[in-house]
Formats: C-alpha cells, structure tokens, sequence
C-alpha cells in the first residue's frame, strides 16, 4: 500500500490516517521523528486493510495499475477489468485473448488484501494463461497469497456449513 505522509505544525500529538486515491494518507505532528513515525504507520496500516471501502471499476483498475508495478515490473497490459455480479463460483476470470479481467463483485466486501490476491492470479493468467507450475511461481510472488487462500478456503468452508 502506497503511504502519503502529511506533517503539520498545527497537529500536536495525533497521528490520523485514511485511504484518500488508493493510497493511505497519514497526518503527523511535523515534531514527530520518521522512526517512531513508521512504528505508528505499520498499525495503521493494518487497521486500513481490515475494512472495507466502496469498490467500483476504477479502484480495481488502480490496484490492478499498483499490484502490475509491484509484482510484475508494470510489463502487464489489459483492456479492461471490471466487477462481475454474475459468477456464482469464480471468484475471477481472465480472457486472454480479448485481454480482459472480470472480479466477483462478492470481493468486495472482503479485506484488500484477498481481493489482492485475486487480481494478482487474474494478472499472472496474461502471461500464464494455465495453472502450472510457471503460473504458480508468478502469484507466489505476491507475499499474503498463501494466506489469502487459505481465508478464501475458511469462507467455502463455512458457506457449506450452512448449507
């Protein structure tokens, strides 16, 4: 996640911070030094990462933009990727041919990072359009994708339950 860092000489002791573009916004006493400023950011970052914000096509196409730069040296290109209400089981898909990407809109409600997950799988497909073993190296690129399965797998788990 992109950090912004605002300092203020008007800001006395608290450190607030908010998503504001895809990024995180922190606002800081201009008076506290960068070290015990990072300790303060890493907690609030995973407050931010937790919650859910309103999700449309551009916030996918931006963290598509982001996660294409971190994970894949910006090499990716795509026409479109959108949310879909209409895939009951995928929770993405990936034409490569036509060079679209479509997201289940039920990700959204999930925390950023899973969502992450999904769209850094979708990307690999541009390169790797299979799920062998190239494929798999591309998304273990992406550090949480273990762990993003592994909460995708609790919530099947438990939707079955229910069932």
């Amino acid at each position: 996640m992109e950090v912004l860092i605002k300092r203020s000489a008007r800001r006395k002791k608290t450190i607030q911070a908010r998503m504001v573009g895809g990024k995180m916004e922190v606002l800081a006493p201009a008076s506290i030094s960068d070290a015990v400023l990072q300790g303060h950011i890493e907690k609030l970052r995973s407050k931010l990462e937790g919650r859910v914000y309103p999700k449309d096509d551009v916030h996918l196409h931006e963290r598509a933009c982001l996660l294409n730069s971190r994970y894949f040296q910006g090499v990716l290109i795509w026409n479109s990727i959108q949310y879909s209400t209409n895939q009951e089981r995928r929770r993405g898909s990936c034409n490569c041919t036509a060079r679209t990407i479509r997201i289940s809109s039920k990700l959204a409600s999930l925390p950023q990072w899973v969502e992450d997950y999904v769209i850094v799988h979708e990307l690999a497909h541009l390169l790797e359009p299979n799920h062998g073993k190239r494929f798999k190296a591309l998304v273990r690129r992406y550090p949480l994708a273990e762990r993003a399965i592994g909460f995708l797998i609790a919530i099947e788990m438990q939707l079955e339950v229910r069932r």
